[in-house]
Order: C-alpha cells, then structure tokens, then sequence
C-alpha cells in the first residue's frame, strides 16, 4: 500500500500527467505534490482547488439526501488543453483529502486517468 510520495509517483505515471498533488482541501495546503503546477506554485494550485471542492461539497444540489451515504467522489473540470481530476481519498480518521491530477488532454485519457486515480486513493496509507 503506497503512502504519500508513491502515490504521487504512480500518478505522475499515468499517461498525459502533467501534476500531481495531494491536498488538504480543510486547510487549501498542499501535502504533496509532483510535475508542473498550472500556476507555476503549487501552493497556489491547491488553494484554488480547494476552493473548487467547497463549493462542491457545500452545495446542496449535489448533496442531495440520497447521495447522503455517498457524497461526492471526484470532481473533473475540463478546460481548453487539460483535464483537472480531484478524487476524494476515504480514510479512517476524518479527513479531508483530494488527490488533484492535472491530465493534458491530446496526451491523456480522462476515462483511463479517473480508474487509476480512483485505485490510487483506495490504496492510499498516510502515515
């Protein structure tokens, strides 16, 4: 099971990966991050993601009642050339992590990326 810095690493090898960072999306702080940040600063990065991810989770549309159980599970927010990926990491604590994956589009494959960020954060140890 990979901790921080493997993750990273196995999501810098997904095809068209241009960055890859972990955050935590309860402070906007980067816990990790690899690749070249959209901003040219990955602290920047994450506190725009960060503020892309309250928006999500606060909002009432897609907490909907019967999504209660399972709230959102990724966000994908395409732009003209890329691909932003940020996938909820489930952990035993209370936690309030997303792993962000900046994908290029003529490079990466949006379906492929999402399966393998998906296994990524099951497969996560923090510690």
């Amino acid at each position: 099971m990979p901790g921080i810095d493997e993750c990273l690493t196995r999501a810098m090898a997904i095809a068209g990966a241009r960055a890859a960072s972990l955050i935590d999306w309860s402070s906007g702080l980067a816990l990790g991050s690899l690749g070249v940040s959209p901003t040219g600063d990955h602290d920047t990065t994450a506190a725009e993601a960060t503020d892309l991810v309250r928006a999500a989770v606060e909002a009432a549309t897609f907490t909907a009642a019967e999504d209660r159980e399972a709230p959102v599970q990724d966000i994908i927010l395409t732009a003209g050339s890329s691909y932003h990926l940020l996938c909820f990491i489930d952990t035993a604590f209370d936690s309030q992590l997303v792993l962000h994956l900046w994908l290029d589009r003529a490079e990466g494959n949006l379906a492929a990326a999402r399966f393998h960020l998906q296994a990524l954060t099951r497969d996560l140890v923090l510690g």
